[in-house]
């Protein structure tokens, strides 16, 4: 068994998919990075670790029970044993993973260069269990709320950020607006197409404007996004989070 220390990390909480587990390189100071006092270290294979990153589903009896109570946080002076924390590589990726107490990993959390790096050294040497999955991985369905991986290649954190919220609004509107609605944001986005979207039925243009929407990220796609999130004080306030200075 292999025990790391002074383990940084900076957890985000409740996510499905590993893009929104941010890299050291875009953690910020306003985020609220801990110390693990010590974490164990596990191998696990290329399907685990694609679950681990991208799922929030029970893990593995047999990891769970491997890792149970042997990883502890440091706050001020103390150190607070956590019931299933631990660090875990498939030897090309590494993710640090705490379940909160419960048996999914709720938690997730990239590490430092030196300390991934550290995990590398640490799997060359000895021979290492490896955990796997206990069934097979479903393929997962990405939608709205939950875009692929895809549509988020090479976007920074802001920006997967204010994408997310775009595809949270643009859902309001397919679930609530109005047929007239959905025909004045998409004319909103495609404005040359005015009178063509006026003859679409409400599904078509739907169906028009989301598939233009979801490709790439550009300067109009902000636009888009801080005009329909105007008026509406929940989206206001995560456009605030990662626009402070767009919102009056």
């Amino acid at each position: 068994m292999v025990v790391m220390r002074d383990v940084w990390v900076n957890w985000f909480e409740g996510e499905e998919n590993g893009y929104n587990v941010c890299d050291f390189v875009e953690w910020r100071p306003s985020d609220r990075v801990e110390v693990l006092d010590q974490a164990i270290l596990v191998k696990v294979t290329d399907s685990l670790m694609e679950y681990l990153e991208n799922d929030l589903a029970e893990l593995p009896e047999a990891l769970l029970q491997e890792v149970y109570q042997k990883s502890y946080l440091r706050k001020n002076m103390s150190r607070i044993q956590l019931d299933y924390c631990f660090i875990a590589s498939d030897g090309r990726r590494v993710l640090a993973v705490d379940t909160a107490g419960f048996q999914t990993p709720i938690r997730k959390s990239r590490l430092t260069p030196r300390q991934q790096q550290l995990v590398y050294e640490h799997l060359e040497n000895g021979e290492w269990k490896v955990f796997e999955l206990e069934h097979p991985q479903l393929q997962k369905d990405y939608h709205i709320l939950s875009p692929s991986p895809e549509e988020m290649i090479g976007l920074t954190r802001k920006e997967r950020q204010l994408k997310l919220l775009l595809h949270m609004v643009l859902d309001e509107l397919h679930q609530s607006g109005t047929d007239a609605e959905v025909r004045y944001w998409y004319t909103e986005w495609k404005p040359v197409a005015y009178e063509q979207i006026q003859c679409l039925q409400r599904h078509e243009a739907w169906d028009h404007f989301i598939g233009e929407v979801q490709l790439g990220w550009t300067s109009r796609h902000v636009e888009l996004c801080e005009a329909m999130i105007k008026g509406q004080p929940f989206f206001e306030k995560l456009w605030e989070q990662e626009h402070p200075e767009s919102v009056k």
